[in-house]
């Protein structure tokens, strides 16, 4: 039998080169370990060994990726053609019914899809390139050391010390105390300040002087005379407000302004806009639906109602329903009748709040 300490290196089990050795030998052992470990706790890993990618060994994996990528872009290219069409092709009055969305502008809808298929294509289109078809390195890029070099630190440290043994902080309690109870104290002002961002709004943006009876009649903003049905002409515009409000409480003044278009009964598309008028009259909110800004600025021969603000066009045909612009839903239309002299009237409030959303608005 062979004696194991008689062995040349190349008749040893290949195993034995995994174990780990005796501290006797010069290798490191446990303790040297340990020792390491605890100088070092976040030893750095390194960088794992490089794997190529299918498209590094394979030139047909290579090449399908390019034609992906040159499809990905010239789909972006094809999607900003079509935002161009629609711009010109699709009438702006046109809409569109979807599914959880409702009633949408169909251009609008179409600049969206055709903008949002460009950019992400785009965007797609560079992702699948970098990662399947660009130099693919990995690289280790070296740091200095980001702490201060340690008699820095100790200079910092003893200047610290220093200043509170010399301050008497820790010898003066009351001082210490007196000092952190006026420095909590400074956080009041900051609460108290927020006072001044007004009360909640609670139902105060839900109700309207035109939901009092008093206040029901139609007042001509310009002139303060009740506005008669026959004094509205088809293709007219008329701002009022309710009868009997105090003109110096502008919030109210605000909520309740109102516009009066005339139009062509056969003109009118939404039923409901139809029944809340009188012969063609028509009762909107003046308030637009965005940020609030007052509209105003009305073409005949659409029937588009413009905010000066942003842009946000009203199709007053439609029941206010919105057709270009940022405004999230249509203006509200209050419901209007005559009385027994003639003159016009609203049936109630609004039926919903009037002005731009708010977080309270269910």
């Amino acid at each position: 039998m062979t004696d194991e300490r008689e062995m040349t290196p190349d008749q040893q089990d290949p195993q034995q080169d995994h174990l780990p050795q005796s501290a006797g030998h010069g290798a490191p052992g446990p303790t040297q370990d340990l020792a390491h470990a605890e100088a070092d706790p976040f030893a750095d890993p390194g960088l794992p060994a490089h794997q190529p990618r299918r498209t590094d060994i394979d030139e047909r994996a290579a090449r399908r990726a390019e034609r992906q990528v040159a499809s990905l872009f010239t789909i972006s290219a094809l999607a900003t053609v079509a935002f161009c069409v629609a711009y010109f092709a699709i009438p702006k009055e046109d809409a569109l019914t979807l599914p959880l969305f409702g009633d949408v502008n169909a251009q609008t809808f179409a600049f969206g899809v055709t903008l949002g298929a460009a950019l992400f294509c785009l965007g797609a289109g560079a992702i699948h390139w970098a990662r399947t078809l660009m130099t693919d390195e990995e690289i280790a890029e070296e740091r200095h050391p980001l702490r201060s070099p340690e008699p820095d630190r100790q200079a910092a440290i003893a200047r610290f010390e220093q200043g509170v043994e010399e301050s008497g902080i820790a010898r003066r309690p009351l001082i210490r105390r007196s000092l952190l109870g006026a420095l909590g104290v400074l956080a009041l002002p900051a609460v108290v300040v927020l006072r001044d961002l007004g009360p909640l709004p609670e139902k105060k943006l839900r109700r309207t002087a035109w939901a009092d009876e008093e206040h029901r009649q139609l007042v001509n903003h310009n002139t303060g005379e009740p506005i008669k049905a026959e004094d509205v002409t088809v293709g007219s515009m008329l701002f009022a407000h309710p009868k009997g409000i105090d003109p110096d409480d502008l919030d109210e003044m605000a909520k309740s302004a109102v516009l009066l278009v005339r139009l062509e009964p056969d003109d009118i598309k939404n039923q409901r806009e139809k029944d809340w008028g009188h012969e063609g009259i028509v009762c909107f909110s003046k308030i637009c639906t965005h940020v609030g800004c007052p509209v105003g600025l009305y073409e005949q021969t659409t029937h588009h109602l413009l905010c000066p603000c942003h842009q946000s066009t009203f199709d007053m045909t439609d029941g206010g329903k919105v057709v270009f612009g940022p405004a999230a839903r249509s203006l509200p239309q209050l419901a209007i009748t005559v009385d027994t002299d003639g003159y016009l009237t609203a049936r109630g409030d609004f039926a919903e709040p009037v002005g731009p959303s708010f977080w309270e608005r269910g």
